[in-house]
Formats: C-alpha cells, sequence, structure tokens
C-alpha cells in the first residue's frame, strides 16, 4: 500500500489524469474504433464503381472528337445558365450581380468564367455548389470567399467562381 502511495504521489495528478485517459481509451477502441473501422472496410470492399465500356479506336482524332462531343456547344450557354440559376433557386440562394466573361481555349473547348456573389446559409452555399458540381459535369469550383458580417450571423455571403467548360462550335 505505501509503494503504491509512494508511485501515486510521485505521477502527480496530471499523471494519474493521464492513466484514468490510457486506461479508458482501451475498452473504447475495442468497443466503438475497432467495429467502426470494419464496417468502413466491409462497405468499401462490397463497393462496385460502375465500368463503362466504350469502343476505343486506335485514331487519336476520332478519340478527340468523342471527348470534345461530351461537352455542351457554346450555342447552349443560355440554357447552362438557366440550369445553374436553377440550381440556385432550389438551393434558396440569394444571387446578386455576378461577371461573367467567355475565354476561348487554345484547343477545341471554352470557358466561360462566372463570378457569383451570394447571400444565404452554409447549408444553403453547400447544397448549390453539390448540385451544380453533380448535375453540371462540365462545370468546375475555381475558388469560394466568405464572409459573415458578425459571428453569430446565419447568413453567409460568399463569392464563388466557376467555370463552366464548351465546345466551340456546333
Amino acid at each position: 500500500m505505501r509503494r503504491l502511495r509512494r508511485l501515486l504521489d510521485a505521477l502527480g495528478p496530471a499523471g494519474i489524469a493521464g492513466l484514468g485517459v490510457l486506461f479508458f481509451c482501451v475498452p473504447f477502441y475495442f468497443s466503438a474504433l475497432a467495429p467502426a473501422d470494419k464496417e468502413l472496410a466491409r462497405r468499401s470492399a462490397s463497393r462496385v464503381l460502375p465500368v463503362q465500356v466504350e469502343n476505343i479506336s486506335n485514331d487519336p482524332s476520332a478519340e478527340l472528337e468523342r471527348f470534345y462531343s461530351r461537352f455542351p456547344p457554346v450555342e447552349r450557354l443560355g440554357a447552362e445558365m438557366q440550369a445553374l440559376y436553377a440550381h440556385a433557386r432550389a438551393s434558396q440562394l440569394q444571387l446578386l450581380q455576378g461577371e461573367y466573361r467567355l475565354e476561348s481555349q487554345t484547343a477545341g473547348l471554352a470557358a466561360y468564367r462566372v463570378t457569383l456573389p451570394v447571400r444565404g446559409n452554409y447549408a444553403q452555399l453547400r447544397q448549390f455548389v453539390g448540385r451544380v458540381l453533380t448535375h453540371m459535369p462540365t462545370a468546375s469550383l475555381d475558388a469560394v470567399r466568405f464572409e459573415r458580417k458578425k459571428a453569430p450571423d446565419p447568413q453567409i455571403e460568399a463569392q464563388l467562381r466557376l467555370t463552366i467548360y464548351l465546345r466551340k462550335g456546333t
């Protein structure tokens, strides 16, 4: 008993608390973390990614043409912008006046740069970005900037920079 008392005095309050945390972590690992890790491994192993089989030709120009055909033509820019605005409405975001610029790339694609100041809460903003990236596969999110007037204010003013890639010609 005297030996235990000397050990506890040598450890001090911080050492005793450290031992308590250590003894708590071991059963926590085996009761919570290890089963969760096994479940994650099981789900990852059972997930089958869809494989799209296509005819692959040896003609590079045909492959390049097939690649460009995946992008909407520049003539559909109005429809792409309507889809962007529809995603903002569905996410209940307030769009402010933005900047729009069509840039011609060297190859067969054009880039339509959109800078959108938006106002809403974080969940709405996240939903909007998720919808755009999911439903508009030729759009990319280039930059996001957040600003909040006061810390407890749920409204966020954000500036999103998106690029919509379009195919030149019809």
